[in-house]
């Protein structure tokens, strides 16, 4: 196998169409680990506390809207 400074020397020699779909390809493939990263966590419980937690805030109407987080309302 290719060491990482090997393939970042073959990536620099690529036509920047090259790299971009490289580089598109690497966004889908991380989303589809990380998908699969919380798909495994959310099977093994890890993640009942954190769900809990926001069940809770959400019961006891501690939430505020996305957009006055997002807009600082």
């Amino acid at each position: 196998m290719s060491s990482l400074t090997e393939i970042e020397v073959a990536i620099k020699q690529l036509p920047e169409g090259d790299i971009r779909k490289l580089a598109a390809w690497l966004q889908v493939y991380l989303d589809e680990t990380w998908d699969q990263q919380i798909e495994a966590d959310l099977e093994s419980g890890k993640l009942n506390n954190l769900i809990a937690k926001a069940e809770a805030n959400i019961a006891a109407n501690n939430v505020r809207d996305l957009d006055e987080i997002l807009h600082n309302t």
